[in-house]
This record gives C-alpha cells, sequence and structure tokens, in this order.
C-alpha cells in the first residue's frame, strides 16, 4: 500500500492540484473557474489527473520495452470501459485530495465526472468483462495490452418513444478524449480485395498480394491504471483511416461526393460498433472491421518483436495473444500470413508457433452466437486468408478421419469450413493452446455438449476460469459509503485482495452493523430515486423492494419472465385484493437490444406498456411502480447497483454462460433470485442456498426437454388458470393501450411457438417456481434483519467473484507472465 500522506503533505498535495487545474483553465482555454463551461472543468481537471499518470505509464513502458518479459495481448471487438476520471483517481489514490481541492474552488467532483461521456466501446457484459480484466491486469502488475477498433460511434444512444427503443447515433467523441494518444509512428496498412499471385523462389511456393484496396491502421493508446501499482498497462485502439485525404482531381471537377468517397468508405471501418448485420453489406463490414484489428494488431507486434531483437521462433516465449470471443479469430490465419508470406517461415513452422501463442474464452452455448462466415465473402475480400484457412480446414479434416474414421456428419460439423461456411469457433478449437468456458457449469457444458468431440481429442486444452469484477470501480466508486463502512470494519485491504471480505461474516450478527447497513442501502435508493424522477418522471418510493434487471436484452434472460411476475401481481391486486400482497415494490429494468431483434425489442415496448398500465392505476400506482431506465450504460449501472435490494438473474438454465451482473449487485448486497445457471450455480455455493433465491429447472432438465422435442408449455397454458390468465393479458387489450394485437407475436410464441416447440425458453415451465421464490424473497425483505444478514453475507462472501482472481486463474493456467 502507498505511504499515507502526513496532513502538510495533503494540504501542499491539495495546493498543487487547484494551482495546475486554474493553470490549465487558463492556458487551454483563458477561462476561469467563474467562467468555464462544465466540459472545461472537466478537461481541466482531467488533464492534471492524465499528468500524474503519463510519468508513471511512460516508466512502465520503459521496462517493457526491455523485451525481458512475456506480454499479454488481449483482443477484444469491446471494450466497456465506463468513465475513466473517477476509476484513475481511485487506483492513483487520489480521490480524497482532489475531491477536498475541488470543494475549495467551489465545485463537486460528482458533477465533473458526470460530464464526462461514457466510453463508447462495448455493449454488454463482454465488453465490462474486458474492461475489469485490463483493470485487474494492472492492479497485478502483469504486462498487457488490450486490442481493439477505436470507434467513432458507440452501439447506439437508446431513447424510449411511446415505449418503443429508438437508436440514436452515440458520437462519444464529440468532446475528443481526454485519455487518448495517437500513435502515428505505428501506423500500419490492412489490406482488402485484390488477388493472389502465386510464384517460386529458393524452391518453395510463394504468395503475393496485388491490386488491394489499402485501409491504414492508426493506434490511439489509453493508460489503463491499476490499484495503488507501478504498472500501467495500455488499451491500444485501431482508427481506420484512408491513404488518401481527398482526391484532388474530383474536387477541382466539382464532383465533392466523388472526392471524398475512397476517404469515406475506408474510413467506415472504424465508424461505428456492431453495425447491423441481417443484410450483406452489414456482414461484410463486420468482417472487415474483424480483419483490420487483428491485422493492425499482429503487424503491430511482430514489428515490436524485431525491433526488439527477439527471433520470432521464440515468439511464444514473449507473446501471449489471448481471443475474447470469437471476434478476433482472424488473428490466427493472419499471424500464419506474415509468418510464411513476410517471414520466409514454412508452414510446419509457422503452425507450431501458431499454436502455442493463441488461446481462446468461449462466452456462449448458443448456435447463432458461434460465428459463421460465408467463404464466398472471404474470397472477395480477404483473398490470401481464404487460402490459409482452407489449407487449415484440410489439415484438420486429415486429424478428424483419423480420430473419427469415415463419421463424416462429424467431421462435417467439427471442421473449420463446412457448408460454405468457415467456422470461427472451430478454427479457435484447433489452433488454441487453450480453450476456457467462464463459470463451472458453462465449461462443463462445453465439455459435454456444445464442445465434446474437440473435447474428446484435446481434453488438455479445455479449463475453467470463472468471470469476476473489479471490486474497485464496482463497489469502491459505485458505492462509496457501504466501502467505507467495510473498511471501518476490516481495513482497506479488501480492496485489492477482495478475499478479505470474508472478514465480514461476524458483522452480520452485529446489530449496529445490519442498521448502518441498511442506512446506506436506503440512501442509496434515494438517490436512485432522484434520478428516475428526473429522468423517467416517475415517483418510485425507497421504502419499497428495488427488484432489478439489468443485462442486454434477450430472450434467453427472460425479461419476459419478470414481466409476467409483474403481471401476476397487478392482477393480484386488482383483481383479488384481499389475496394480494400490498408489499411495496419497485420493478427497475436497463436494457438495450440489438437494433434487428425484433422479438427483444417487442419485450422492451410490453415492458414500457406495463409501466405506462401498472404505474397509473388507482388501485396499483402507491404499491407497483415499473420503470425502464433508457440507455443504460456503465456510469448509470454504478448507480443501480448500489440501489438494488432483489438481483434478477432468471436465464434459462444452461443459456448464460457466467453472468457479470450477478456479481456486481451481490457485491452491493442485492440478493439473487435465479436459476442454476453460469455463475449464479457458484454465488449458491459460496452463499450457502439459505442466503439465494434459486427456482426453476437445471441444466439438465432444459436439455433433456429440448432433446424431446416438446416443452410441454402448451398444455401449461391449457391446465394452468393463473398463467393462462397472465398470458392472455397480452392479447386481449388489458396492455395494448389502444393498438390492436400489438403483443401478439409474444403471444404466439409462448402458447405455439415454431416447429411445434412453444416457449423456446420455458418460461410457462419455470414460472410456478418463479413466483414461489419471489414471494419468499417478499415476505424476507419486510423483516429487516433477517433480510440485511443475508445481504451481508453474500458482500462477504463477494471475493471470489473478483477479476482479480479471474486474472490469477488465467495465469496459472494459460499466460504464464512473470
Amino acid at each position: 500500500m502507498a505511504k499515507k500522506m502526513t496532513k502538510s503533505e495533503y494540504n501542499a498535495q491539495k495546493e498543487q492540484i487547484k494551482s495546475a487545474i486554474l493553470g490549465k483553465l487558463r492556458r487551454y482555454y483563458a477561462k476561469t473557474i467563474e467562467t468555464a463551461t462544465p466540459t472545461q472543468i472537466y478537461k481541466a481537471c482531467a488533464f492534471t489527473v492524465k499528468d500524474t499518470i503519463m510519468e508513471q505509464w511512460a516508466r512502465s513502458r520503459e521496462v517493457l520495452e526491455r523485451g525481458d518479459k512475456k506480454e499479454l495481448y488481449y483482443l477484444s471487438f469491446e471494450f466497456l470501459m465506463g468513465r475513466a476520471l473517477g476509476n484513475n483517481l481511485i487506483n492513483i489514490m487520489q480521490m480524497d485530495v482532489y475531491r477536498d481541492a475541488l470543494k475549495e474552488c467551489g465545485l463537486d467532483l460528482r458533477d465533473i465526472e458526470e460530464v464526462e461521456n461514457d466510453a463508447g466501446l462495448g455493449n454488454g457484459g463482454l465488453g465490462r468483462l474486458a474492461a475489469c480484466f485490463l483493470d485487474s491486469l494492472s492492479t497485478l502488475e502483469l504486462p498487457a495490452f488490450g486490442c481493439g477498433i477505436r470507434y467513432e460511434y458507440g452501439l447506439f444512444r437508446q431513447k424510449i418513444v411511446d415505449g418503443y427503443q429508438i437508436e440514436m447515433p452515440d458520437p462519444w467523441l464529440e468532446d475528443g478524449n481526454v485519455w487518448e494518444v495517437e500513435r502515428p509512428e505505428d501506423q500500419v496498412e490492412v489490406h482488402y480485395n485484390g488477388r493472389i499471385e502465386e510464384y517460386f523462389e529458393d524452391g518453395r511456393m510463394k504468395f503475393r498480394h496485388t491490386d488491394y484496396n489499402t485501409v491504414i491502421g492508426m493506434p490511439y493508446d489509453m493508460p489503463i491504471s491499476g490499484y495503488d501499482s507501478k504498472m500501467f498497462n495500455t488499451l491500444r485502439l485501431w482508427k481506420a483511416r484512408s491513404p488518401q485525404v481527398i482526391n484532388m482531381n474530383e474536387f477541382n471537377r466539382g464532383d465533392y461526393a466523388m472526392a471524398m468517397k475512397d476517404r469515406e468508405l475506408a474510413e467506415v471501418v472504424s465508424k461505428i460498433l456492431y453495425p447491423e448485420d441481417n443484410h450483406y453489406e452489414g456482414k461484410l463490414l463486420r468482417l472487415k472491421q474483424q480483419y483490420f484489428f487483428v491485422s493492425a494488431t499482429i503487424q503491430w507486434i511482430i514489428k515490436k518483436q524485431k525491433r526488439r531483437g527477439h527471433s520470432l521462433y521464440e515468439l511464444p516465449k514473449y507473446v501471449q495473444i489471448h481471443i475474447n470471443d470469437t471476434h478476433p479469430t482472424l488473428a490466427i490465419p493472419e499471424l500464419m500470413r506474415i509468418l510464411m508470406d513476410e517471414e520466409n517461415f514454412g508452414w510446419d513452422e509457422a503452425w507450431e508457433i501458431v499454436t502455442k501463442t493463441f488461446a481462446y474464452t468461449n462466452h456462449t452455448i448458443l448456435t447463432e452466437a458461434l460465428e459463421k462466415w460465408p467463404v464466398s465473402m472471404f474470397e472477395t475480400l480477404l483473398p490470401r486468408i481464404i487460402q490459409i484457412v482452407r489449407e487449415i480446414d484440410r489439415r484438420q479434416r486429415e486429424n478428424l478421419r483419423n480420430h473419427f474414421g469415415n463419421d463424416y456428419g462429424k467431421i462435417e460439423y467439427m471442421a473449420v469450413i463446412s457448408n460454405g461456411n468457415v467456422n470461427m469457433a472451430n478454427m479457435c478449437l484447433t489452433a488454441c493452446h487453450n480453450i476456457n468456458g467462464v463459470a463451472a457449469l458453462h465449461t462443463e457444458i462445453l465439455k459435454k455438449e456444445t464442445f465434446k468431440d474437440y473435447y474428446s481429442i484435446y481434453p488438455e486444452k479445455f479449463v475453467n476460469v470463472t468471470n469476476g469484477v473489479t471490486p474497485r470501480r464496482w463497489l469502491y466508486k459505485a458505492n462509496p459509503e457501504l466501502s467505507k463502512l467495510i473498511t471501518d470494519a476490516i481495513g482497506d485491504g479488501w480492496v485489492k485482495k477482495a478475499d478479505n471480505l470474508e472478514k465480514l461474516i461476524p458483522f452480520a450478527d452485529d446489530a449496529a452493523f445490519r442498521e448502518k447497513f441498511n442506512k446506506i442501502k436506503r440512501d442509496n435508493k434515494v438517490m436512485l430515486a432522484k434520478y428516475i424522477k428526473e429522468h423517467n418522471n416517475i415517483t418510485v418510493d425507497p421504502d419499497s423492494l428495488f427488484d432489478v434487471q439489468i443485462k442486454r436484452l434477450h430472450e434467453y434472460k427472460r425479461q419476459l419472465l419478470k414481466v409476467m411476475h409483474i403481471i401476476y401481481r397487478y392482477k393480484k391486486i386488482t383483481e383479488n385484493p384481499e389475496q394480494a400482497s400490498m408489499l411495496p415494490e419497485t420493478f427497475i429494468f436497463g436494457a438495450k437490444s440489438a437494433p434487428g431483434y425484433y422479438m427483444a425489442k417487442l419485450i422492451i415496448k410490453l415492458i414500457n406498456n406495463v409501466a405506462e398500465v401498472v404505474n397509473n392505476d388507482p388501485r396499483t400506482k402507491d404499491i407497483l411502480k415499473v420503470v425502464f431506465i433508457e440507455n443504460y450504460s456503465v456510469s448509470i449501472a454504478e448507480k443501480i447497483v448500489a440501489a438494488a435490494n432483489l438481483s434478477e438473474q432468471i436465464s434459462t438454465a444452461s443459456k448464460e454462460a457466467s453472468g457479470t451482473g450477478n456479481m456486481k449487485l451481490m457485491l452491493n448486497g442485492a440478493l439473487t433470485i435465479g436459476t442454476m445457471d453460469g455463475a449464479n450455480v457458484e454465488i449458491a455455493e459460496r452463499v450457502g442456498l439459505d442466503n439465494i433465491y434459486i427456482f426453476g429447472l437445471s441444466s439438465d432438465e432444459v436439455l433433456s426437454i429440448y432433446a424431446s422435442g416438446h416443452s410441454g408449455s402448451s398444455e401449461i397454458y391449457s391446465t394452468n388458470m393463473v398463467i393462462k390468465s397472465i398470458v392472455d393479458s397480452l392479447i386481449d387489450g388489458t396492455f395494448n393501450l389502444g393498438k390492436d394485437n400489438l403483443f401478439n407475436d409474444i403471444y404466439q410464441s409462448l402458447v405455439f411457438g415454431s416447429n411445434g416447440f412453444a416457449d423456446q425458453y420455458l418460461l410457462l415451465r419455470d414460472f410456478d417456481s418463479y413466483l414461489e421464490a419471489s414471494h419468499k424473497a417478499a415476505q424476507e425483505f419486510v423483516q429487516s434483519d433477517v433480510w440485511n444478514k443475508k445481504a451481508i453475507i453474500n458482500v462477504a462472501k463477494a471475493g471470489f467473484f473478483s477479476s482479480d482472481r479471474s486474472i490469477e486463474d488465467y495465469n496459472r493456467y494459460i499466460w504464464h507472465l512473470r
């Protein structure tokens, strides 16, 4: 831990900070505190923090440039970083002194933090996990680079208009990015299209890429601080630029649009995260994006190793490349291309290096999420890469025949290329030295179901690393008052060693501690209620049960099951009030749907229509409130997790790989209601079944139902009058708000489904069990001592779910960094 400052040292540093901020306002903007805009004040403050970071970052880069350490390159399509100012202040341990310095200037640090845009570099759990991992790598002082794309626009800014999700541009860079540094000295060319010439040289077949289109990869680096750490790692993001700024001939002829055409076609590659891919051009752009950032990254890695004097035969000694989900898979054939075409390696030599360098994390068992790309698209866009992929496929098919003989069906679905598509997951399974799942259950499903035949060949490759979240952002920053209470009780060692939270166990039986814990939770709920009033114009009761479901909108995550529960409560109160629970509850949703995901967007509309009815019905408006918080983001999540009482983790068992929202909410004292899915299983093992609300089918039962081809949900609908009443309310006009047949497709999916399988995600099968678990949670919530004891135990047991532990596991089993 850093040495504590004396009072005089603290005051001196405070004066230095004030002077630096005021000086930057004068020199950069010719402004004073009184005349500066909020954005100018934020930037002056951020630049002052950055000055401190830059010196330490430079020292870290000097150490790494000696070239004697193995480095991790963590390739991810997403890095959902959140706001950087507060996080950096926590990690360099200057939050308090900055807060006091700004207070003396008449400023509130919290207000300044709110000015910063959330970096639009991710969508959901995948990107947030990557961000947590970077934080932990720096905290643990392990040398690493995050590598991705510098998207000019994020996924989208979500607006809710008449209950519908509307996608607006997310220009997160419109005010610039204080924290990034452009590195033009490391720019590279990425080549698309063209043709491949074959020729012989020195008795070997060689390949030359000609007539290609060029996009320049321009790197921007961001420093990644770790808590009380001397190591500052780097997030390198690549921006696409055209080699030709403007076509002067076209411009001078007055054809201004054509003059800029080449530049716009090149730069669209890094324009937006996840362009819609339900049409050919969208798919093509996604493939361009994936190749763009991995080609730029691999070229940079090779140049760096050569500059340091390392033999490329020793690349695995100095470099570990980690593929986070399948988006960066093209790094595998790209490294093969560079080693063979540019560095004169033979196939076998190059392949040995590749297979010792790459590892892969799988994040899903959903078939539609295991990426496949048409071979025809590769042939046009990436002509040399498809040649290499075909050879990988040919050799792997030979290997598979040695294992499975003439079982051509099995070989076809395990092949790298099958049915005219390149299977990215199969390429990873073929080339990577390790494959990991992200929760114990998920990894077992990969071994026994999803990748069972690959596991039968390469059992030594498979390992589990359960996900984790950084306690710095998700407790220390998100919930400062709870953090102080914990530190007062057990010391501050938990910030860096989260397993120290276990020391809180005795305090669960301490009445005075429980009272303080309860007050902090209520204070956080008051703050969230204020936010909801300001942004949704809905008044919620801070003493109500805050029941929270915050995650990407997908049918398997079953936001619809939560809506069914709300409808059940609404109908019970309005139709049988004498039998109904009158416990006040506030149901809070935060979610974005993919723009082309029709059913998910319809569920958002349903949530908002149910909210409109429930919140305005005089029979329920003082008991139930439904809130959909628009444009869910990291900074909004920080507000919600600190205030949540009940954490909804209700995915269909076997569908959720891990989840990390469950960990963030648990860390802040929310109790989990959930299926035995993903990391819920490990949460239940640690807190005990008395301190979590488990319901529903097991993963084995779900897989058995799918294997049978019959869900049984149609029969449940016909015989269970409570469920039938809820489902019928989707089509009887209760929530249509005057628009006929609005939710008929949701009704049809539950009762009839497609291909004879109703209710694909088994909501009706799990509903009664869910209702029972929800009722038990409501009963215990009103018993304050019982509830708070359980909540404190959850916080105490959350240490295992720190991303620091995850990174230690990755390093122990896969990376072997020093």
